[in-house]
């Protein structure tokens, strides 16, 4: 609870640098990215972005989930964009988790969500899988252009992943 409050405070005293005034919802460069959630990934030094500049879409691995996929596709149908780049990155909390143990765990306080963790054991071939989701998913109508880039926080080294 004192995070929210600390939070609220910071927001309050910075609202003159936080508004927006004229700044469209619609993306300059008409780019959405797809990262995962971790808080080492500071995605606006790291890609060049400023406010403005981009949609920021993160979860757990910056996966292709359902929801990210209603995301893009509200991002390219409403809001004009035309490339998805994903991020994904190395020492990922979903590398190697336990599909199956998550499941038990959740099952065990009573929960049985519809959806899947989404832990993977070889991180190239989960980016190379939610790129292929991407681009063969019918909501996003702008689908020629995606590509995925995989981070490493110890060095900063970002890299592409090619798809064959």
């Amino acid at each position: 609870m004192a995070n929210a409050d600390d939070m609220l405070r910071v927001a309050r005293t910075r609202a003159p640098e936080l508004a927006a005034p004229g700044l469209s919802p619609r993306p300059r460069r008409k780019v959405a990215v797809l990262a995962c959630m971790d808080t080492r990934i500071d995605l606006f030094p790291m890609l060049g972005l400023e406010r403005g500049d981009a949609h920021i879409i993160r979860n757990a691995g910056g996966l292709a989930t359902d929801d990210a996929i209603r995301s893009l596709s509200a991002s390219q149908r409403l809001l004009g964009t035309e490339e998805i780049v994903v991020v994904m990155h190395e020492g990922c909390g979903l590398h190697g988790a336990s599909e199956d143990e998550f499941a038990q765990a959740l099952a065990a306080d009573g929960v049985l969500p519809t959806w899947r963790l989404g832990a993977f054991d070889d991180l190239e071939t989960a980016l190379r899988q939610n790129l292929a989701r991407l681009r063969s998913s019918r909501e996003l109508p702008a689908r020629e252009h995606i590509r995925g880039f995989i981070f490493d926080p110890e060095s900063g080294a970002l890299r592409e992943v090619h798809v064959p």
